[in-house]
This record gives structure tokens, C-alpha cells and sequence, in this order.
């Protein structure tokens, strides 16, 4: 069982942008952040239910496949989960959909009280008001002994790195400047000294860097 960390950069390190509106909720360049993993063959089929064949089967799709693979249980903030658009509706079940591409337990992490909901295909949102070491092990233990993924967003990712909690963490390093959100890298001056690291750049230019304990 790892803990696991996938997550796509801009080249000055933020994971969000700041400019989001109603018609954007993303922001206006977040399609540019995350393009070349939508365009991926992977993603299009999981995400998106294409099942047409279409997409990029390159590096990029690679990195995809392996995103989902052998996952047991997620853990993500309230943002990820898309609890902020409507905090005080009982009745939202986030912005992945009526089946989301999870299919495992998911951990939101949130200081607000909701009974958990459980959706089409497997995934099941249970919401915590933890630290991350307390939700960590609750995911460890419906894992079923599979790896734990911490999906987001930059804040959560970054409370488990400080925490020395993550095994694994791969960033998908997108050739954008953003120059300005939530940047990833702050107060972790000196995290890589714990890990062995690797890099590979793919045909969209975006450079996968992994970090391994």
C-alpha cells in the first residue's frame, strides 16, 4: 500500500488559477492546465464516457492508466468535491457527476456535517472533519490493501506532503504561466531531500516529474 499524489502544474508551480466566475468556475485557464490529460484516450473512457477510441495514446495517456490503477480509497478537500459551489444545499452531490470516475470510497475533507453519499459505479463521498493522518488511516482501512490517492486540491496535497504522509507524488509540469493561485511548493523547501526523483517529458511538452520514497 503506497499513498499517492497525481497533480498537473503550471511551470511557476500553481495548481489553481484565481479568476474563476460563474460562467468559469475553473477559471479561465484552467482547460490549459489540464488539456493534455482530458485530450488522453484514458481520460476521455473514465472521465467523460467516450468510448469511441478517440484521444492521445502517447506519454501522457501512459501517465492516465496509472493514475487509476490499483486505487483503493481517495482522499480530497472540500473544494476538490465542489462543496463550496452550493454549501448550504443537502441535496448537491458535487460537480463529478451521477457516477464519478473514482469507483472507491472517497474522504472529503470539510468542516461541515453531511451523511455520506453513495453514487453510481462504486464511489462513495464520506465527509471528515479530520486532520490528514486521521483521514488517512480511515482510507487505509477500507483500501482493502491498494494504495490511498490524495487527489486534491493544493492546499489538501500540500497539508499530506508536510505531514510526511505521501509515498509517491507525481506532477504533471504544464508549459503555462499562470502567475498566480494556489501554488503547491510553498513551505516545502526541502521535501525532495526524502525521495528519489525521475522525469519524463511528453509529446505535449508537459514534463512528468515523480518523486518516490
Amino acid at each position: 500500500m503506497a499513498v499517492r499524489v497525481d497533480f498537473n502544474l503550471s511551470l511557476d508551480g500553481f495548481a489553481t488559477t484565481t479568476d474563476q466566475t460563474p460562467e468559469q468556475p475553473m477559471g479561465a485557464d484552467w482547460m490549459r492546465l489540464v488539456g493534455a490529460y482530458i485530450a488522453t484516450r484514458t481520460m476521455r473512457e473514465r472521465v467523460f464516457k467516450d468510448t469511441s477510441g478517440e484521444g492521445t495514446t502517447g506519454v501522457d495517456d501512459r501517465y492516465a492508466r496509472a493514475y487509476f490503477d490499483n486505487i483503493g480509497a481517495e482522499i480530497m478537500g472540500a473544494g476538490m468535491f465542489g462543496l463550496h459551489s452550493f454549501p448550504d444545499d443537502p441535496n448537491w452531490k458535487g460537480w463529478w457527476g451521477d457516477e464519478p470516475p473514482f469507483r472507491v470510497p472517497v474522504f472529503v475533507l470539510t468542516h461541515r456535517k453531511r451523511p455520506s453519499i453513495e453514487m453510481a459505479g462504486g464511489t462513495t463521498f464520506h465527509f471528515l472533519d479530520a486532520t490528514p493522518a486521521e483521514a488517512l488511516r480511515q482510507a487505509v482501512a477500507v483500501a482493502g490493501g491498494k494504495d490511498v490517492r490524495v487527489g486534491g486540491g493544493a492546499s489538501t496535497v500540500r497539508d499530506f506532503l508536510k505531514a510526511g504522509l505521501v509515498d509517491r507524488l507525481h506532477v504533471a509540469i504544464v508549459p503555462i504561466l499562470l502567475g498566480r493561485g494556489i501554488r503547491l511548493w510553498d513551505d516545502l523547501r526541502g521535501f525532495e531531500l526524502g525521495y528519489t526523483a525521475e522525469s519524463e517529458t511528453a509529446e505535449s511538452g508537459t514534463i512528468h516529474l515523480t518523486f518516490r520514497r
